[in-house]
């Protein structure tokens, strides 16, 4: 009978029909947006610690402009934003409640950057430019054998302000491609998009893919409101325009990783995926960033996906920062961060997570800073500090008329919208320290240089949203109600 059975024309093609059906799905797999190849085998948290002694591993550095964490699937989002990011998150790392140290991009980098607060590096305004002093992460990185690459698309990171420190080429790429929601958007008269920036990055690695890189990839999508029609998804309100492009920009990523898992680099690449600020919309009564430093504009995604998958993935639930981004990233491939920094490595904590132990003890105290008159030439510094412990989110902002006072406790209240001041709670008086304390400090290289900034440049960081004064003219300056 199975000789009989074998004999017969029609199981050979049924056979055939099934080895052509695996195919094509297995090649529909690498294209369906939210389900992409990923042909990483699986690790172990020995693996993690062993990444150090490996010399083949790149790092890929997604920093995706004003994107807040709690739009994110992973993040606890209930609409489907981000399954890229969220694909990475679950079989890597991610880190639950990280904070940006300013809520302004030049701010915010000048920390990523340096692992130094914003009171350390001393870049708090519009003229302000970092000097040579401090030792980039990027610096470290090519003095150990790393290409350094770095495609930008915010002007507040332009060499002119000092952020190419450490990079072997570091270019602003330009593209044609112009998303269906753009016509009213000023900013696409630059002819940038991600897509362009991930276009630069793919005709780097088929160059030099073949030695040693770090590649920084500076979208701005997101920032802009840009989105496709495949990613209009969630209407055509504030809100949902904005997660339209974050649903946008999370494509684009995920194409860029199947390019990446196609040609090889997924098998020793670091993906590391963070965000210089958030985004208001209206939690206290006004929009926008670079404003103020609570919730909705200070606390960011940071994701690291690793050459490996982890099953489960790991979650750091303590308080992290953006300070502690690079030192992170450079001891996973075996460097040290600059001596001084104010960030720390995450990775002790991430080896114990991932083996079920208790994390060794670490300062989760973390604080994000904002010079209110930070646009306004002719002004003097009027600061606005977060401290954040494990249990409270205290923000002071100085006025011409007093200082305002909040605090809020993120475990009951996790949208800290309400005020508990008048409890005066334990823990208070010494987050006010913390911030009179931390006030008093000085740049760690003394005053930071300036460069005068034209009209074009102005009109440039303008069309970002910024409200920017006209060359040389002081405006008035507007008080923020930080009790609204």
């Amino acid at each position: 009978m199975p000789k009989r059975l074998l004999d017969q024309r029609w199981p050979w093609l049924v056979a055939a029909g099934v080895i052509v059906l695996v195919f094509v799905s297995t090649f529909v797999d690498i294209r369906m947006p939210g389900k992409h190849w990923d042909p990483r085998p699986l690790g172990t948290p020995d693996d993690i610690a062993r990444l150090r002694e490996r010399g083949d591993v790149n790092v890929l550095f997604i920093l995706i402009d004003m994107l807040r964490a709690d739009h994110l699937g992973s993040y606890g989002y209930a609409r489907d934003t981000s399954p890229t990011l969220d694909r990475l998150g679950a079989s890597g790392i991610r880190f639950a409640r990280q904070i940006s140290q300013s809520s302004w991009t030049k701010a915010s980098m000048a920390s990523l950057w340096t692992s130094l607060y914003p009171v350390h590096t001393g870049i708090t305004r519009f003229d302000h430019v970092l000097p040579d002093d401090p030792v980039m992460a990027p610096e470290i990185l090519q003095k150990a054998g790393f290409q350094t690459i770095g495609l930008y698309r915010n002007g507040w990171v332009a060499p002119t302000f000092g952020f190419s420190q450490g990079f072997q080429v570091y270019q602003h790429p330009h593209s044609v491609v112009v998303p269906v929601n753009a016509p009213e958007n000023p900013t696409i008269t630059e002819n940038s998009t991600d897509e362009g920036a991930v276009e630069a990055a793919l005709e780097f690695l088929r160059i030099n893919g073949s030695r040693r890189w770090f590649l920084y990839l500076h979208l701005m999508d997101v920032h802009e409101y840009i989105y496709d029609e495949e990613s209009a998804l969630f209407g055509t309100d504030h809100v949902g325009i904005y997660d339209n492009s974050i649903r946008h920009t999370d494509s684009v990523i995920g194409v860029f990783l199947d390019y990446l898992a196609e040609d090889g680099y997924l098998d020793n690449t670091v993906v590391v995926v963070s965000a210089d600020h958030g985004e208001a919309f209206g939690e206290r009564g006004y929009d926008g960033h670079a404003r103020e430093v609570f919730r909705e504009t200070t606390e960011v995604p940071f994701i690291v996906s690793l050459p490996f998958r982890l099953e489960p993935g790991v979650v750091v639930r303590s308080h992290t920062s953006n300070v502690d981004v690079m030192p992170t990233l450079l001891d996973l491939v075996g460097l040290s961060a600059a001596p001084g920094v104010d960030g720390h490595s995450r990775v002790p904590e991430v080896l114990a997570v991932a083996r079920g132990q208790e994390p060794p003890p670490a300062d989760h105290t973390v604080i994000a800073q904002l010079d209110q008159n930070w646009g306004q030439p002719g002004f003097d510094p009027q600061n606005m500090v977060a401290v954040l412990d494990d249990e409270y989110r205290y923000v002071r902002a100085d006025q011409r008329s007093g200082r305002v006072e909040q605090i809020f406790d993120y475990r009951e209240d996790p949208a800290e919208l309400r005020d508990r001041m008048e409890d005066k709670p334990e823990g208070l008086a010494n987050l006010q320290q913390i911030a009179e304390t931390y006030l008093g400090q000085k740049p760690a290289w003394g005053s930071s240089p300036k460069r005068e900034i034209n009209e074009l440049e102005l009109n440039q960081l303008r069309a970002l949203g910024y409200a920017l004064p006209e060359a040389h003219k002081p405006v008035p300056r507007k008080k923020i109600d930080v009790r609204r």
